[in-house]
């Protein structure tokens, strides 16, 4: 059954209605696996079992009655941990909500749920979906499939180490500022960011709610578009939701790529980059130029102030958000308050972790009386001019290439006294979050020790088929993601 694992989801689901494997036997198969191997990895921090074998036995139903299937049914997904499904626990990897189980489903949950997606467990990530290594958890840190000293990426480390490690065959993450494409680059696996608006945040535990977007995990292209179909179109319930028609990601996949311009961000292949990274990217390019595209390098001259942006931006919509955590409704409350500021306090002081500390207290200061307009309103401003630059490039290009990220995966524990540091893996990432655009990670070779390499594409707003189209072309031009974590 593990051979089944390693398929793809497309494999999968011809072998579902070929009747060579059945759903539940599929489920079932992916939850030994979590057992197996989930205690070195982490990957995840509870499973719904019941819930995936009752959807499993609908697939298995509707096989025998030869009626037809939607699209990834019985196909084993995981969900961020940030992300509501009614009857199980929504901890977003948080003391503050350990015990908090969710009386409804996100909006992207019952689209998988109608589409008869089994879904079997919850991923860890960094508490409230802020970190990039994933050791922020108060649970437990998730471990890189590829190498079990190392970090797999955040903040959705836990959503990319079970699609890599075959836990299961697709997931969902959130992207903020990259906790998407940086996890799906350290542990060699596709990971999308849709335009803002095009997936509905309903049930999404909000971080940063101008910034945050739900997005697919999958080993391949295809499987990621088709999942991105299944997630994404209008939502009422989300006032940030487009309006716009459904599209068939999967069906633009083998469009020409001939006379394509890709622009080369110039920034993102300066100082800062490993040897095998840039390697790797060159590699790339020359790959892109084989398969016919033109190669225009694009400057982005806003792009080196977007870290400082999103840390003011992102704290000051966290610090606004995580507001609600107070110890009153419902998570975690202190069992020693004499009053009720105290109850506040020391709710919030032992309920939240670090980071999270750090950031609400950063986002704070920066609204707060005589430097809201010397931060929060600055910062706007210049998001503005890193959106205008995109405007620019895509006058020129039609698609645009940099590293993921500057360096491939490090070690447990190597950034975590070094905020700045670990802040500045995202170097790459945040920009397409300030502008709304869509982006996309893919496989694109590995360093000296084995360890994956991500390539991101980015697109214009609504352009996801142009991306899928363009990554999928570079995938198959190469076998990057045949190769398999072995854990």
């Amino acid at each position: 059954m593990n051979e089944f694992l390693k398929k793809s989801a497309a494999e999968q689901s011809r072998a579902l209605r070929n009747k060579e494997v059945s759903a539940v036997e599929l489920t079932n198969a992916a939850l030994k696996r979590i057992e197996e191997v989930d205690e070195k990895l982490g990957a995840f921090n509870s499973l719904t079992r019941e819930t995936a074998l009752e959807t499993a036995k609908k697939v298995d139903e509707k096989i025998a009655h030869g009626e037809e299937l939607p699209l990834l049914a019985g196909i084993p997904l995981a969900l961020k941990d940030n992300m509501n499904l009614k009857g199980s626990k929504t901890t977003a990897s948080s003391k503050i909500l350990e015990n908090f189980v969710s009386p409804y489903n996100a909006t992207i949950t019952q689209k998988l749920l109608d589409n008869l997606v089994p879904i079997l467990g919850k991923a860890n990530l960094d508490e409230f979906a802020m970190g990039s290594s994933n050791e922020n958890s108060a649970f437990k840190k998730v471990h890189n499939p590829w190498n079990l000293n190392k970090v797999p990426g955040g903040s959705s480390g836990g959503s990319a180490a079970s699609v890599a490690s075959c836990e299961v065959t697709l997931s969902l993450g959130s992207d903020t500022g990259g906790s998407i494409r940086l996890p799906a680059s350290f542990c060699g696996i596709v990971g999308m960011k849709p335009t803002y608006g095009r997936v509905s945040r309903y049930g999404l535990i909000a971080f940063a709610s101008s910034l945050d977007q739900i997005g697919p995990f999958a080993r391949t292209v295809e499987d990621a578009a088709n999942l991105l179909e299944v997630i994404s179109g209008h939502d009422p319930k989300d006032s940030t939701s487009l309006n716009i028609p459904k599209e068939h990601y999967a069906q633009s996949l083998n469009n020409d790529i001939k006379g394509l311009k890709v622009g080369v961000i110039k920034e993102l292949m300066a100082e800062g980059l490993s040897e095998d990274v840039q390697k790797a990217i060159e590699s790339a390019i020359e790959c892109y130029k084989k398969l016919g595209a033109e190669i225009v390098e694009i400057s982005l001259p806003n792009l080196k102030h977007s870290i400082g942006i999103y840390y003011i931006l992102a704290t000051a919509e966290c610090s606004s958000n995580l507001a609600r955590f107070d110890g009153v409704k419902y998570g975690y409350r202190t069992p020693d308050a004499k009053n009720l500021l105290e109850m506040y306090t020391k709710t919030r002081a032992e309920g939240f972790g670090a980071e999270v500390k750090r950031r609400i207290m950063l986002g704070t200061y920066a609204l707060s009386s005589g430097y809201y307009d010397a931060y929060y309103k600055k910062a706007q401003q210049m998001r503005a001019l890193v959106a205008k630059d995109f405007v620019e490039a895509f006058k020129k290009v039609d698609i645009l290439i940099s590293p993921t990220c500057p360096n491939t995966a490090f070690d447990l524990g190597a950034k975590s006294n070094d905020p700045l540091a670990m802040y500045l893996t995202d170097i790459a990432t945040i920009s397409a979050n300030l502008a709304g655009i869509p982006g996309l990670s893919v496989p694109a070779g590995f360093d000296k020790d084995g360890m994956p390499i991500g390539l991101q594409i980015l697109a214009p707003q609504l352009k996801e088929a142009r991306l899928f189209n363009a990554a999928h072309k570079f995938e198959q031009a190469n076998d990057f993601y045949k190769q398999l974590a072995n854990i």
